[in-house]
């Protein structure tokens, strides 16, 4: 329905409300005027009984002029009251008193409709918003349209014409081998340490192809968060993939589940993007990079999915390791280049707690995959070695730390 179909309506509506108003005090105004005559003839019978009384001797002539003159001043004041104006003056009362009664209710429901409606949108039931969402996420822009729409990213490489020459040498290199995993593994780290995130991309997706099925999460949740930084944020089609391939490898990754609910939101379904999100605050662990966008978020994304009330989960008081305050009011603002710089600190947050208290090997996997992203293969050998110190006679936790080695280039 249209807003002028929404307006003939509700104007015919407004009309209607008021005819039936202008009846109903009309109507009182003529049982009003009834009973008033009708206590005219009452005072009436009364001063003839008067007569009567004074005729027969049972009162004296003082008393009846007494009783004449009260009942006379009734009569008076309820004649008064029972005269009724004439049918045409009547009439165009209730007509005037109608169009005012609905020129107001027009006028108040569209001031109402205008601050609080939305003109010119029209109503959606459930099933067809979730079909508009469908639609929206099957017709958005691809990643190509979304990288050539950013502005040109700030230069991070160092002016140094020595280091310029080797980064050229690398790429010309893998340029020339493009089957060399090892290659491809170095230039993805070196680009998008120095911001280039759409040819980091590139080279993590020739990552992804060489190892086909042996593709493991942490290579293709790599993939998709470099194509969202190269989109300025946006989850392209091309990084949904990689994050369903993510997933269903393992459901319960928590960056590939970020980013699956970011995706949601921007495509039109805040509801499951606020499950997904609700669920990782529960999971944790706290100092996960995702943490902090997550909590400056759901409050705002939970009332849009209609969910009153809600209250985010709070960390539990063993593991308040977590980000501060200050990291979630900051994290929703944040680049991408902002982002990389919070999780930096992450990680040597983790890397800290692990060297003085220790951990599971998952987290000495996560810690060693982290840094080999961030370019720091020297400090991720480091963490390897340790690692394996500490999980020596762990066959499981080995083969962790292996295939974190593997998927950091350390082997």
């Amino acid at each position: 329905m249209d807003i002028w179909g929404f307006g003939i309506i509700a104007a015919g509506l407004a009309l209607v409300v008021s005819a039936l108003l202008a009846a109903a005090l009309r109507a009182g105004r003529a049982q009003a005027q009834s009973a008033a005559s009708y206590d005219v003839q009452i005072y009436r019978d009364q001063l003839a009984e008067v007569e009567r009384d004074l005729a027969r001797g049972t009162i004296d002539a003082e008393d009846a002029a007494r009783v004449r003159t009260e009942v006379s001043r009734r009569i008076l004041a309820a004649d008064a009251d029972a005269r009724l104006p004439d049918d045409a003056k009547a009439g165009r009362g209730s007509v005037g008193l109608a169009l005012g009664l609905g020129a107001l209710l027009l006028v108040g429901s569209g001031m109402l409709y205008w601050k609080l409606g939305a003109p010119g949108y029209g109503d959606l039931s459930l099933k067809s918003r979730i079909e508009m969402a469908a639609e929206r996420r099957a017709d958005r822009p691809t990643q190509e349209q979304a990288e050539a729409a950013q502005p040109p990213a700030p230069q991070t490489q160092e002016n140094n014409a020595e280091y310029a020459a080797l980064i050229e040498q690398l790429r010309a290199a893998v340029a020339g081998r493009p089957d060399d995993l090892q290659g491809h593994i170095l230039l993805a780290q070196t680009e998008a340490r120095l911001g280039n995130y759409g040819l980091a991309a590139d080279a993590q997706a020739a990552v992804v192809r060489l190892k086909g099925d042996d593709a493991s999460v942490a290579d293709l949740t790599t993939l998709a968060e470099l194509l969202i930084y190269a989109a300025g944020g946006y989850v392209s089609p091309s990084a949904e993939d990689a994050l369903r391939r993510a997933l269903n490898i393992d459901d319960t990754d928590g960056s590939a589940r970020f980013y699956w609910g970011e995706m949601l939101i921007q495509t039109g379904r805040p509801d499951l993007g606020f499950r997904v999100w609700d669920g990782l605050l529960r999971a944790g662990p706290q100092d996960a990079p995702w943490m902090a966008p997550i909590r400056a978020r759901i409050p705002e994304l939970a009332e849009i999915a209609g969910v009153n009330g809600y209250t985010p989960p709070q960390p539990a008081e063993a593991d308040q390791r977590g980000p501060s305050q200050q990291d979630m009011d900051n994290a929703a603002a944040m680049t991408p280049q902002e982002r990389m710089q919070m999780i930096e600190g992450m990680v040597s947050s983790l890397s800290d707690r692990l060297a003085t208290e220790g951990g599971p090997a998952t987290e000495w996997a996560r810690l060693i995959t982290a840094l080999s992203v961030l370019g720091r293969l020297d400090d991720a050998r480091a963490v390897l070695v340790d690692a394996r110190a500490t999980f020596a006679g762990d066959p499981a936790a080995l083969d962790a730390l292996t295939g974190a080695a593997e998927q950091a280039g350390l082997e």
